[in-house]
């Protein structure tokens, strides 16, 4: 036996009968040929991590705009936080941890820069759309490896489609990763805005706090185990642990999320965003040699929504920069005049 099929046996002694087993995946895009060492659900973990779009995720914002400082959250903090949450309550519900890793590592390749400011600006001036879930499995199918995509497994792939609204995911799995995506961003959004001083832990309503907990990691503890110990054939959280989640949902959203002293430079970015769209649009000479093909292909839309998306905040501006702003004159030959 290799390694692989020994870890696949061992998966089928050990995980629950609800888990997606490696061995039992429904495949890929394309057949392949299978790894002596690793399953299939570590490959596309591997794949993930190692993909550029993976590493541009360090300079995408995730709810202040560009900040500056350590302390904040970027888009690849976020992902790092929502994998290690949905590892925990998958490796409790004896679920698949590989499959479970991969989808979180993985759910956000398709976020646009300046977070969801950036995701509203194209979808309010592309003709189809855009949503950044759709974007993440563009990414993953089509944009990566030049063109060849990372060609994943039908189970990561589907839990990525589906790691927000909508429809839920084909696996337990996928379903743990949405989850642990809306724990993370909502007790870490708390976190940020606390360090930028738009709100304090105090702020929360006395019965928030009293159901889910006073600090960022109580509030994440209570939420993880009530997933924990209710989730049996689905993942589900206890009733009124779920209320109080929605609750605080709704009081981030009126405090944080449409917060002005947040939100201050989102107008700026949602322009500078479209600006480059309709360029590119317009342009497609301009795209880069690979979006030049997308766009023959796909059309211009399509191929100016890819480009744009893959920018890190600081490689959008700088583009915009380059079109948009006057650079200054300098005097590059030496002139005499006689007198």
């Amino acid at each position: 036996m290799t390694i692989r099929e020994k870890v696949c046996q061992a998966e089928r002694q050990l995980l629950s009968p609800l888990a997606a087993f490696a061995q039992s995946s429904k495949g890929r895009l394309r057949a392949e040929e299978e790894c002596p060492v690793r399953t299939v659900f570590q490959r596309d973990r591997d794949r993930i991590i190692h993909c550029s779009s993976f590493r541009r995720l360090k300079h995408k914002t995730q709810v202040f705009l560009s900040p500056e400082g350590d302390h904040y959250r970027t888009r690849l903090t976020h992902t790092l936080e929502v994998s290690q949450i949905a590892r925990t309550i998958s490796g409790a519900l004896m679920l698949n941890g590989d499959l479970t890793e991969a989808i979180a590592l993985g759910h956000d390749l398709g976020h646009t820069p300046f977070g969801h400011a950036g995701e509203r600006a194209l979808n309010d001036v592309c003709p189809s759309g855009f949503r950044h879930y759709e974007q993440s499995m563009r990414v993953v199918d089509v944009l990566e490896k030049e063109g060849k995509g990372l060609n994943l497994t039908f189970e990561v792939r589907n839990g990525i489609e589906r790691h927000t609204n909508g429809e839920q995911a084909a696996t337990l799995e996928g379903r743990v990763v949405r989850l642990a995506d809306r724990i993370a961003y909502i007790n870490h959004d708390i976190d940020d805005a606390t360090v930028a001083g738009i709100m304090s832990e105090e702020d929360i309503p006395l019965a928030i706090r009293h159901e889910l907990g006073t600090s960022k990691s109580a509030r994440i503890n209570t939420l993880v185990m009530s997933c924990i110990e209710n989730s049996v054939d689905d993942i589900v959280l206890e009733a009124g642990i779920k209320q109080a989640f929605d609750e605080l949902h709704s009081f981030m959203f009126a405090k944080v999320y449409t917060n002005p002293a947040c939100k201050s430079e989102e107008k700026k970015a949602v322009d500078m965003i479209q600006r480059l769209y309709f360029h590119f649009a317009k342009k497609p000479e301009n795209l880069p040699y690979q979006f030049q093909g997308i766009a023959e292909r796909d059309g211009l839309a399509v191929a100016a929504c890819d480009f744009i998306a893959g920018m890190t905040d600081r490689y959008a501006v700088r583009v915009f920069n380059e079109l948009y702003v006057p650079k200054a004159w300098s005097k590059t030959d030496d002139f005499f005049i006689d007198i």
